[in-house]
């Protein structure tokens, strides 16, 4: 796949300018937190948790088949760009081999997630399960109380069917309650596990955005991030902890009503995380493509 887009400098900058106003949303508080040394239980996961920082997230690419027009050197100081004729452009050659083979993990795990139908039964135990048995002191988000006290987030974990299939999440259950889990994922199953109903793999296309960056455009990140954020403060509405005074009502799975919203908000997550999935699929292929297009020939 060759550029076949050209932006002139004022179009490009543009873009440029308004991705980094739409994040700052985003960093900026996340930055005057630091600052402050305040942490926030629900927003700081998706810059602590993933590896993508706020300055990365600030940074504008256009993504795979664009040339830069006019004064587009700054992008050269960043990994994957060259010159041509025509302007800046993203470099066949900086595509390596470990980013070949992130194209190819992410596009079958993308395309085995979109091929299945989502599941809705697992309620979000998967925050119960992470302070199942633990002491005060040992909770992740130590300060906030539980909504149920220790002894009644460990019954509630106990009287539960626990159904978590993402590996990344169950990985973080505390060690009693993994065995608890009906499922035992790990990295060498996850494309057979993940499946379009959940959570965290839906707030995991935000990781896969910037994992192909600078492939992806910089909007594409910007929307995953979105709905990340979104996701994120479900996530934590359902878990164990009272974040009421942050203004979050609990989703109370404990009971049939809480189970019900909790399963009709992950439905209608799963269905917006599905163009922005089909997107990076169809990113992944195209960088596949144009990298293997410039391959030098076998003589």
């Amino acid at each position: 796949m060759d550029a076949t887009t050209v932006l002139t400098e004022p179009e490009w900058r543009a873009r440029q300018r308004a991705h980094v106003d739409r994040v700052r949303q985003w960093t900026q508080p996340h930055r005057e937190r630091a600052l402050a040394k305040e942490k926030h239980p629900v927003h700081d996961f998706l810059f602590t948790y993933y590896s993508h920082r706020p300055g990365r997230l600030e940074r504008w690419h256009p993504g795979l088949g664009v040339v830069l027009a006019g004064d587009a050197d700054e992008f050269l100081d960043y990994r994957g760009y060259h010159r041509t004729d025509e302007g800046v452009t993203l470099d066949p050659a900086a595509c390596t081999e470990p980013r070949v083979r992130t194209a190819e993990f992410y596009l079958a795990l993308l395309s085995a997630t979109a091929s299945r139908p989502p599941r809705l039964n697992c309620f979000g135990l998967h925050e119960w399960a992470m302070v199942y048995r633990q002491t005060p002191e040992q909770v992740r988000h130590f300060g906030w109380p539980l909504r149920l006290g220790h002894q009644g987030t460990d019954e509630l974990v106990e009287a539960s069917n626990v159904r978590c299939g993402h590996f990344d999440a169950f990985r973080f259950f505390t060690p009693p309650a993994r065995p608890r889990n009906t499922l035992q994922p790990t990295r060498e199953s996850q494309v057979e596990l993940e499946q379009p109903g959940c959570l965290h793999g839906n707030m995991d296309l935000y990781k896969v955005s910037y994992k192909m960056e600078p492939y992806v455009p910089s909007e594409l990140v910007a929307d995953c991030f979105e709905l990340a954020s979104r996701i994120r403060e479900l996530d934590m509405k359902a878990s164990p902890y009272d974040l009421s005074e942050l203004g979050y009502q609990p989703v109370r799975i404990e009971d049939a009503a809480g189970r019900a919203e909790y399963a009709r908000l992950q439905a209608s997550f799963a269905e917006q995380a599905k163009p922005l999935r089909d997107s990076l699929i169809t990113c992944c292929r195209a960088v596949l493509s144009w990298r293997s297009a410039h391959q030098p020939a076998v003589p």
